[in-house]
């Protein structure tokens, strides 16, 4: 039997962060983007616990009182001390699969986007975790470089990706899409690769993530980017993606149900003005709720209410993302869920009962 590659909405232990490090490219704007991070804890954890991964004891020390002073109940956060280089969980976390009814955990290369970036000790951290026991599911090395905000999968064998990301020549340039789709074939049950041949943000540091751009909302629905201003540098490249999209069949040969997120007004760089990559794309699914960027925008509210339409039955929650895009990512790329059974048993998962809002 094949494995299967957990879709977000599936049942969660817990969200997996890394909280920024003093001396990083974050010093600038450290206040404010620990703030932006509290608030993003408060709002998980009032469905499920968090994983929390800081750079020293001084650290931990720190935001264990400031999260009881905010009210968190204690059992809901969980603080791992562990070297690392940027906060992109999404794209240094563990990639869960289920194989023969059990969580594993994949563990791929990560190499700073190709390697733009120091990423020696994001690449360990899945590692350093498991060594000292934080996960209960067993994890497994891979040699191929791929992150978690580069692939969006349906639970049902069907994945989306960039060729931009994943064919790019410095990711695994002696593979070929056929390598790949092996690879994820046998790593995650991958049977369709659905690829986007266009589609960007400017400001962007990942070759186009999937994640910035479209996903999967349940195995029937695609949410997506859409840009309306002919004027915007992005309005050709989203269009043809738009194409792309309602090109593409279920594996039933239906149609995908899509729903059209705004772009963002152009967001701006404080220092040297370069555009930066705010999408509503970036949102995450947790238990009984979806959390959403928002960008003090007035598109943010027809964002939330298109999400609405996605997620019935499921609270949607507004985060500020606004400094969080400074750093070129924005809230999806901040996390990484780990599906029930890879960290707690499902009877210390959380003190919100999950089984009347997940879709499985």
């Amino acid at each position: 039997m094949l494995p299967r590659l957990f879709p977000e909405w599936h049942p969660q232990d817990a969200i997996q962060l890394t909280w920024p490090r003093a001396g990083s490219d974050w010093e600038p704007l450290f206040e404010r983007i620990e703030a932006s991070l509290e608030a993003l804890v408060v709002a998980i954890t009032r469905y499920q616990p968090v994983l929390i991964v800081v750079a020293d004891a001084p650290t931990r020390e720190r935001l264990d009182a400031r999260f009881t002073r905010l009210g968190i109940h204690p059992k809901q956060w969980h603080l791992i001390e562990a070297s690392s280089n940027d906060t992109w969980t999404r794209d240094h976390g563990p990639i869960a699969v289920e194989r023969d009814g059990d969580v594993v955990l994949l563990d791929y290369r990560f190499t700073g986007w190709g390697g733009k970036f120091a990423a020696e000790y994001d690449n360990a951290l899945t590692a350093t975790l498991s060594e000292i026991g934080i996960y209960a599911a067993p994890r497994e090395t891979r040699e191929l470089v791929l992150e978690g905000g580069a692939i969006e999968g349906d639970g049902e064998g069907t994945l989306l990706v960039t060729e931009a990301c994943l064919l790019n020549p410095n990711r695994n340039p002696h593979l070929t899409r056929e390598d790949i789709e092996a690879a994820l074939r046998d790593d995650m049950g991958i049977e369709r690769c659905l690829w986007l041949t266009q589609g960007h943000l400017e400001g962007d540091d990942t070759d186009s993530h999937i994640d910035t751009l479209a996903r999967f909302c349940d195995a029937e629905t695609i949410a997506y980017v859409r840009c309306e201003d002919p004027d915007d540098p992005h309005f050709a490249a989203l269009a043809q993606m738009e194409k792309e999209l309602k090109a593409f069949q279920r594996a039933d040969g239906e149609p995908y149900r899509l729903i059209p997120l705004p772009l963002p007004r152009a967001c701006h760089d404080a220092d040297d003005g370069h555009r930066l990559p705010a999408t509503y794309a970036n949102f995450l699914i947790i238990n009984g709720a979806v959390l959403v960027p928002i960008y003090a925008d007035a598109a943010d509210g027809v964002a939330l209410t298109a999400l609405a339409s996605a997620f019935p039955g499921r609270d949607i929650i507004p985060i500020d993302c606004r400094t969080v895009i400074r750093q070129h990512g924005s809230l999806h790329c901040l996390t990484m869920q780990l599906p029930r059974g890879a960290l707690f048993s499902a009877s210390t998962a959380g003190a919100h009962d999950s089984s009347d809002n997940d879709k499985e």
